[in-house]
């Protein structure tokens, strides 16, 4: 019997808001489920609308290559809409809000 992983915890700055996020669900995705919208457009990694800072911890993605540059990635970029948390994450995204 295999167990399911608890989900990780992804945090939002300047926001400071946190949600969970499952690895069945992009982090876009976990924070739209979350009531939280971050910014977005073509959900697939290359309109590159979600891009955002990884402050901490550590993100697989759900295509090949994302529409970032080897100097984005190594600059701490991430692309929310194809990236999936495999660890706590603190992300900073200034345009994200609340959905009320």
């Amino acid at each position: 019997m295999s167990e399911t992983k608890p989900p990780f915890s992804v945090r939002v700055e300047p926001l400071g808001r946190t949600f969970e996020a499952p690895d069945s669900l992009t982090v876009l995705e976990a924070a739209g489920f979350a009531d939280l919208r971050l910014p977005r457009s073509c959900r697939n990694g290359t309109c590159r609308t979600c891009m955002c800072r990884l402050v901490s911890g550590a993100v697989s993605y759900i295509v090949e290559w994302p529409g970032l540059s080897r100097e984005e990635k190594a600059d701490g970029f991430i692309l929310p809409c194809v990236a999936v948390a495999q660890s706590d994450v603190v992300i900073e995204v200034p345009d994200a809000v609340e959905i009320i």
